[in-house]
């Protein structure tokens, strides 16, 4: 390092000082002025807090579920959806109302297949959601469709049956295949 550059360093790092002084000054002198204080924690409190909190955290979790049986459709699931280019499938229903969708990239020989990302939401004994992929052309690479997949699902403990609707646009939107009904069925995935 040259000396004008250690020079240029130091100058840096010690305005960096000033200026935080500056704020935490400014910052005392605000709190002062409207009433309040600036409290002063010891180490040893703050670590107490920081404990406190990580015991709260650690305690709010779901129980397991009694041996084998789950309810509802969060979780991962293997789906069969026999009149697919593919029939086989992974779901996955998250609690914050998000499915992702995935199957084998070459179950397809026209288009790629990508991961289907929805939403889903429980209507009286029923699942309802919407799953869209995208699609390219392998010969081109280039954009083949937008797929909307509408379904209804009814779980049963470990297992589901339903129907979709498949309906296939254009890059300008304009609807170009469907809808297409399908079956499906699935399995939840279990440890």
């Amino acid at each position: 390092m040259r000396p004008t550059e250690n020079l240029a360093s130091a100058s840096t790092s010690e305005n960096g000082r000033i200026a935080g002084r500056d704020r935490q000054y400014r910052m005392e002198r605000l709190l002062r002025a409207n009433g309040g204080s600036i409290p002063h924690h010891s180490r040893a409190s703050r670590l107490a807090t920081i404990g406190v909190l990580a015991l709260s955290v650690a305690g709010c979790h779901e129980g397991p579920k009694s041996q084998g049986v789950s309810s509802g459709i969060v979780g991962a699931w293997v789906v069969k959806i026999p009149d697919a280019p593919f029939p086989m499938h992974m779901f996955v229903f998250h609690s914050d109302g998000t499915v992702e969708q995935s199957n084998p990239d070459a179950g397809d020989p026209n288009a790629s297949d990508s991961n289907l990302m929805g939403v889903w939401r429980a209507v009286g004994d029923e699942y309802r959601g919407k799953l869209v992929e995208i699609t390219a052309d392998r010969t081109t690479r280039q954009f083949a469709t937008r797929g909307e997949i509408s379904f209804e699902l009814r779980v049963s403990r470990n297992t589901f049956d339903g129907a979709a609707s498949a309906s296939f646009y254009d890059a300008s939107g304009r609807q170009v295949r469907g809808p297409i009904r399908v079956g499906m069925e699935g399995e939840r995935v279990q440890p």
